[in-house]
């Protein structure tokens, strides 16, 4: 396919490494939001869109995504202050849904003025991270306090749900407009689980060891995608990488926390339809999978598994023997159990056609991971933007067509057996060699970007050195950052006790999210 010339201009890099900042092409406003719109028709996908101050001047970057070609293309533009001090930004979002979220996001963090954007409101309640200096202290928003939107009419009635919610379960707000029982609109109000994370890292070395208890704790239940984007980073910047034995443990880790929440999320979903078999069977073998994860490093989420250049944990012959017998085992019993759904006709008659959401409407909203795939796009960084063991062993990218309920769970069924299959792989052709080769430190006035997939998608990480080597911005992008707009999307002209389903199907996270 041939590129505009605006195209052509972006900087052009391989997932998992870096360039120097002064490679990326610094573009007009104008210019930037045409090249950003012209990427997105040309098929390209908005990974990350994010501001970073840099001494007295404030940008804007854009990291689009090309899957057919395995690129990714990066430009920047300067915001120029007005009369006051302050920033103002053109909004794309009537143009282009799917940075609706960022450009609210770089509004808060930056305290930027947003022309034309319609859907304007507080993303995480956060001061900003960086205040024009000639701008006045603003008051800190209240969490929740926002204007939501609301349907006027008869009998049209309005269901508020959360931010406290019954059992073990993080923070958040959900505004329904409903007729009876059938959701008009759904909005859902975020921003309780934020910590400050992407402020916590500016300024700092890279090599800080508080950074790596950041990236494990970003959400809690994917510590290891989260930790390899990070690794991926640190080593991009040191121009180095991790050993092939190190490359491969960290697949068969990444592997296993897909498949220890795909199990799970299909337990969870059948515990909402009250088929307990499934339920009861699933949550044992989550524990089941975790406990491999705990052979790994011991611990069951893989905490101080990953390292910068490796692994901090190897395995020996008696381990790898140990692991394929507890994986033949995990997989027989996930088979039965899972089985159970699909031949269940009363299983079956609640998943299908529950929360559609139809391909291009997941396309427009830039939606990632199982949710993507199940409405028949099939983006996969393991396949599209390999890199690590991926680069050697592919995964088959599964995918479904309907966009439901029926094909998010079907397509973790999918995975799994494939995410089985990958570690059997891996532990029957584990490389020699050592599991660290420790990289040497980060290069000044670079930029790297990392894309993972994680079990919940795709997961973004962006980094920009300062003159130092230290970070001048973090720019951590959560699956859940994109896929949150689907779950609204799927709740329209549904009933409202569907919710809980389509919730469950999405299984977003809350702290990945509020960072």
């Amino acid at each position: 396919m041939t590129m505009s010339p605006l195209i052509s201009a972006m900087a052009q890099v391989r997932n998992g490494r870096a360039i120097a900042r002064a490679a990326v092409p610094a573009m007009d406003a104008a210019s930037f939001s045409e090249a950003v719109l012209q990427s997105l028709e040309s098929g390209l996908r908005i990974a990350a869109l994010f501001a970073a101050q840099e001494a007295a001047q404030l940008w804007v970057y854009a990291v689009l995504a090309d899957d057919r070609q395995s690129r990714l293309h990066l430009a920047r533009t300067q915001l120029q202050p007005t009369a006051a001090g302050t920033y103002a930004w053109e909004s794309l979002t009537p143009h282009c849904p799917q940075v609706h979220l960022f450009e609210r996001e770089m509004a808060e963090q930056f305290a930027i003025t947003l022309h034309n954007h319609p859907w304007n409101k507080p993303v995480r309640f956060a001061p900003p991270l960086v205040a024009p200096a000639s701008s006045p202290a603003a008051p800190q928003p209240q969490i929740g306090v926002m204007d939501f939107y609301r349907v006027e009419g008869d009998q049209v009635h309005e269901v508020a749900v959360g931010p406290v919610h019954a059992g073990i379960i993080e923070p958040g707000h959900f505004r329904f407009q409903c007729h009876g029982e059938e959701v008009f609109h759904l909005e859902i109000s975020l921003g309780y689980q934020h910590r400050g994370v992407e402020r916590a890292l500016l300024g700092k070395s890279l090599s800080n060891p508080r950074n790596f208890q950041y990236m494990q704790t970003l959400a809690g239940d994917t510590t290891i995608g989260h930790t390899t984007a990070f690794c991926h980073i640190y080593e991009a910047l040191a121009a180095s990488s991790a050993t092939p034995r190190a490359m491969a443990i960290r697949g068969i880790a990444l592997e296993l926390e897909r498949l220890a929440n795909h199990t799970g999320d299909l337990g969870a979903l059948a515990g909402d339809v009250g088929f307990l078999p499934t339920a009861s069977f699933c949550g044992r073998l989550r524990g089941d999978w975790l406990n491999m994860t705990a052979a790994l490093c011991g611990s069951r989420f893989g905490r101080d598994l990953l390292r910068p250049g490796g692994i901090r944990f190897d395995l020996d012959q008696p381990a790898i023997d140990s692991l394929r017998k507890r994986l033949d085992q995990a997989e027989k019993d996930c088979t039965v159990a899972i089985q159970l759904l699909w031949d269940s006709p009363s299983v079956m008659a609640r998943f299908e056609e529950t929360g559609p959401v139809p391909a291009d409407v997941a396309k427009e909203l830039g939606l990632v991971g199982p949710a993507a795939r199940a409405c028949g796009l099939t983006h996969d960084i393991r396949h599209d933007h390999p890199s690590g063991i991926y680069g050697f062993s592919q995964i088959p990218v599964s995918s479904s067509d309907s966009g439901d309920v029926l094909a998010r769970a079907f397509v973790r069924w999918l995975e799994i057996q494939r995410s089985i299959d990958f570690i059997r792989d891996q532990l029957a052709s584990l490389p020699a060699g050592s599991i660290v080769a420790p990289p040497a430190a980060a290069a000044p006035d670079h930029i790297a970007v990392s894309l993972v997939e994680g079990w919940r998608g795709e997961i973004c990480h962006v980094a920009l050195t300062d003159a130092h080597g230290n970070l001048a911005r973090y720019k951590v992008v959560d699956p859940s950052f994109h896929n949150w707009p689907g779950l609204a999307y799927a709740l329209r002209n549904q009933q409202i006790s569907d919710f809980p389903l389509c919730n469950k199907s999405f299984n977003l996270s809350y702290c990945g999210q509020d960072l």
